[in-house]
């Protein structure tokens, strides 16, 4: 198997990124991620399945009531692998404003995620 060129992982990268802007992260994860995806975030255990993923990001979307943005503050790529630091915020259902600090580290084969997991810290709300 050859491994993707940097450049293609950024661009790959890009593309979902923009993908999320759009509020379109269901279409994402169809496009982006391998039916066998692994994804975790800190460290609980992690979610293995496409659809299980999917299902578990349609009940963690429930929750948003309205995105304000989401905005991408560096990333890297290289050897199968893209990192990148993500600042957003969102309304929750309730009201509460969230504001969200992210690093996500993804593993790539033949332009799809195959593994991903997520860096954040779970007490952070905007003021």
């Amino acid at each position: 198997m050859r491994a993707a060129t940097t450049h293609n992982l950024e661009t790959r990268l890009k593309d979902l990124h923009e993908y999320i802007r759009e509020g379109r992260i269901i279409d994402a994860m169809r496009e982006f991620y391998d039916d066998g995806v692994s994804m975790q975030e800190n460290a609980h255990p992690p979610t293995v399945g496409l659809e299980a993923n999917i299902e578990r990001e349609k009940q963690f979307l429930k929750g948003v009531k309205e995105w304000k943005g989401f905005e991408v503050k560096s990333i890297a790529a290289g050897d199968d692998m893209t990192v990148y630091e993500a600042v957003f915020d969102f309304i929750a259902t309730d009201g509460t404003p969230v504001h969200m600090e992210q690093v996500d580290v993804a593993r790539w084969r033949d332009g799809k995620i195959v593994h991903e997991r997520f860096y954040y810290d779970t007490g952070k709300t905007a003021a």
